[in-house]
């Protein structure tokens, strides 16, 4: 696949922008089990022009990751110029403009998805950002902001017509945000439309290898993108990898593997953030993990209120003696 005259490989798979989640240290697990192509995190245009530290330190990129994007969002052409021009000087690969993101706090002030309301607004900014750098510009977007206004086609085709390099979409309106399933119908549509020559990603629910092949054969997407179902499993990459290539479900990673590798991850958050709120930004990695372990809550809830470091331990050694030698398959469905 083709982005911007930068080859990203074929049928990629794409680490989603998160807020609070693909920061360097989540990117760098994502990308060791075969992450193809990785976001960061939301990047406020508002809050990067006026230098804020925590928002400047989201534009950390290392030479291992690439490609990488950094995704900003706002709701004013003027700001969203600026910070794409702040964003360009560290040298991402792709550059990527936010008309996606559903919460209140951003799509009701008409940033995000709040731009599907405004779609003259969304193409004129999209194209005086392309205007302003000379990365690549792609953006991201849903249906439409509820299931009776699904524009998405109509976005398509003047987002290209502006010079946005790739889209990716969200198969959800913003009224949906992330609730009953996405509909891939209307993605599948913007691919086959014969105007449309850029690169589409298909974005929503993709939690499984089955499900990503489904993505790439039935609804011809030419990326797929994942975004929840890789929090406290970045290995889904190397379990989608494996299946698109062989045809075979890799097993479930065991008990004393899986704690090995979020052990690395909250020492690199401790390292990233601080002890305190690097382990506190790994509880959402960690309440999603060790899925279908029978009679759990208990360790469950030991786990993601262990005060430091040291009782944390304490209880992933207790969850390795109770589950360590318990083969993957016999995990419950949940």
């Amino acid at each position: 696949m083709i982005v911007g005259g930068k080859d990203v490989g074929d049928r990629p798979l794409i680490l989603a922008p998160m807020e609070e989640v693909t920061n360097p240290p989540f990117r760098k697990f994502c990308k060791r089990y075969g992450a193809d192509w990785l976001y960061s995190e939301f990047v406020s245009a508002d809050a990067l022009v006026r230098s804020i530290n925590k928002t400047v330190k989201k534009l950390t990129i290392e030479e291992n990751e690439r490609p990488v994007t950094i995704q900003i969002y706002g709701r004013f052409i003027d700001s969203m110029v600026e910070a794409a021009k702040i964003v360009e000087e560290v040298q991402p690969d792709f550059i990527d403009i936010n008309f996606g993101c559903p919460v209140k706090r951003v799509a009701a002030k008409g940033a995000g998805a709040g731009m599907l309301r405004d779609v003259p607004l969304m193409v004129e900014m999209a194209k005086q950002i392309v205007q302003a750098v000379k990365i690549p510009v792609t953006a991201k977007t849903r249906l439409g902001w509820d299931c009776e206004n699904i524009i998405i086609d109509d976005v398509a085709e003047r987002l290209q017509d502006v010079g946005i390099s790739a889209l990716a979409i969200h198969g959800r309106t913003r009224s949906q945000m992330y609730k009953g399933e996405a509909d891939w119908e209307p993605i599948a549509r913007v691919k086959q439309n014969p105007r449309i020559k850029i690169p589409i990603i298909g974005n929503g629910d993709i939690d499984s290898p089955q499900k990503a092949k489904e993505a790439f054969e039935r609804y011809g997407v030419d990326g797929v993108m994942i975004g929840r179902a890789t929090i406290g499993k970045p290995w889904i990459f190397e379990q989608i990898k494996h299946y698109l290539a062989t045809g075979e479900v890799l097993p479930e990673l065991s008990v004393p593997a899986q704690i090995e590798i979020i052990k690395e991850q909250i020492l690199l958050s401790m390292e990233w953030l601080d002890e305190v709120r690097g382990l506190f930004h790994m509880r959402r990695h960690m309440a999603c993990m060790f899925k279908g372990l029978p009679h759990f809550r208990d360790l469950r809830i030991q786990m993601l209120q262990a005060p430091n470091i040291e009782e944390l331990w304490g209880v992933f050694d207790q969850i390795a003696e109770r589950y360590g030698s318990m083969d993957p398959n016999d995990r419950m469905e949940e």
